[in-house]
Parts: C-alpha cells; sequence; structure tokens
C-alpha cells in the first residue's frame, strides 16, 4: 500500500546533532513521511553558500530512530537541500521545514541565515518552505513553545499553501508558551548589525581579527517582525529570492545609458 502522506524534507544550519532539529522532527512526523538532510557540523551565518571546490559527502545515519530517514552532508544547509531532492528523494518533497534555529533570524539576519538559505533553496525549486528560529542561542534550549506554534503553523501552510517563490521565515520569542501573544504576521524591520572587527593577537605572534557588533533598528514601525517578537508575538514574515527593485526600473529606464 502507497504512503499518501506529505513527503516533508527537514534541513537545517545548526546540524544533525542539533536538539532544534530534533524537535521538528518529532512535529513534522505528525504530518507525513519525514526525510532529514542536514549539515554533519554547525553552518551558522553561511547564508547560501554551496559547495563548488570540493567534494560533498552525504552519509546516512540512524540520528532519528529507524521510522526517518536521515544522512549528514560534509557541506551547506543549501547543498544538503540540493543533494536530498536529486540524490536522495529523487524528486520535490511536498513541503521543506528548516530549522528550528538556535537564534533569531529576524529582520535583516534572514540575509545571513543558513537555516533560511535551506528554505530558501527549497522555495527557488517549487517547493513549499518555512523556515523556524526561537530566540535563543542556548544548546539546551526550551523548544516546547516552538513546537506548538510549528505544529499550527504548518497545518495551517498544508491547508492553504504559498504562493510560487513566497516562503515563510518565523521566528518565536524565548518565553514560556503561557506569555505568547499568538501569531503577527509581519513585515522585515528595516534594521543592520553595527559591526566592529577586533584586533586580536595569536599566542605566535599573529595578528587576527573577532567580529563584533551591535544589532541595531532604525524601524520604529508597529507592523514589524522586531515589533511583534519584542511583545511576544510569534512573527511570520513572507519572504521571496527575487532581489528585484521594481520600484526603482521606472526610474532606471530614464537613464541615457
Amino acid at each position: 500500500m502507497s504512503d499518501t502522506r506529505p513527503l516533508i524534507l527537514i534541513s537545517n544550519d545548526d546540524g544533525i546533532t542539533a536538539p532544534g532539529i530534533l524537535a521538528t522532527v518529532e512535529v513534522m512526523k505528525t504530518f507525513g513521511k519525514v526525510v532529514v538532510v542536514a549539515p554533519d557540523s554547525p553552518q551558522s551565518a553561511m547564508g547560501h553558500a554551496i559547495t563548488i571546490n570540493k567534494p560533498l559527502r552525504l552519509v546516512q545515519n540512524h540520528q532519528f530512530g529507524p521510522d526517518v530517514e536521515s544522512y549528514h552532508c560534509s557541506g551547506t544547509p543549501a547543498d544538503c537541500v540540493k543533494l536530498a531532492i536529486d540524490k536522495v528523494l529523487h524528486r520535490k518533497p511536498d513541503l521543506l521545514v528548516s530549522g528550528i534555529n538556535h537564534g533569531s533570524n529576524s529582520s535583516i539576519n534572514v540575509i545571513y541565515s543558513g537555516t533560511m538559505s535551506a528554505a530558501m533553496e527549497g522555495a527557488i525549486s517549487g517547493v513549499t518552505s518555512v523556515g523556524f528560529s526561537l530566540l535563543d542561542f542556548s544548546w539546551d534550549a526550551d523548544f516546547l513553545a516552538s513546537k506548538v506554534y510549528m505544529q499550527k503553523i504548518i497545518a495551517s501552510v498544508l491547508k492553504n499553501g504559498l504562493s510560487e517563490g513566497v516562503l515563510l521565515s518565523v521566528n518565536i520569542p524565548n518565553v514560556p508558551e503561557s506569555e505568547l501573544q499568538g501569531v503577527k504576521i509581519c513585515r522585515q524591520a528595516r534594521a543592520k548589525w553595527v559591526e566592529e572587527f577586533d584586533h586580536r593577537t595569536d599566542p605566535h605572534g599573529r595578528d587576527y581579527y573577532w567580529l563584533t557588533g551591535k544589532f541595531q533598528n532604525m524601524d520604529k514601525g508597529e507592523d514589524t517582525d522586531e515589533w511583534a517578537l519584542a511583545h511576544n508575538y510569534v512573527s511570520v514574515v513572507p519572504v521571496h529570492f527575487d532581489l528585484t527593485a521594481h520600484h526603482a526600473l521606472q526610474n532606471l529606464n530614464t537613464w541615457d545609458i
């Protein structure tokens, strides 16, 4: 008898052993057949990098028990999704879920995020895709509330679908479920990292630099993900991979070039 349940691909950027991906597997098993392809080591802030100058390794494991097919990959989150579709599933899955990430991917962080790049790669391939992040970088973070909201959001995504080329970036405040105010559909806040490179010297007297910085939110709007998260709402931002500044096309066409 064939399995008619949705085929769900799971990936992340924290690596195959991260507690966040285990939480995702536990929830997604209630919706369909789960296959996991995730990095063999942490790939945070890798963005949408792909591997072109060295071999990729893909190794099957039993990280999530006998009823979940899973693999770890030597590449980036985007590599994992590409390999999964081409060599593991041999077709597009019905749904791709990335995360749950340990740490925020709100506002400008979506650009740097390996978690969101895995989801983005799914959307590029025409797969309904969602990235989840919890605002807690701790390895022993509590994912209980995240799982509750993941269940609600994924149920709605499977029921309603997403527009072509659109994926969702979901961020969850690090508070008990009883303190969460619900879900807010938001736009991405206009914010950035104010960065500095700390100049240091290693034990051999050689110079090196360590990236430091502070997150600066310049956006005072109450319809943003940053506002929602600060007020204990789960933020849901629709994202797309078309980076064209459509509003600038008309002006640029007046240039004499």
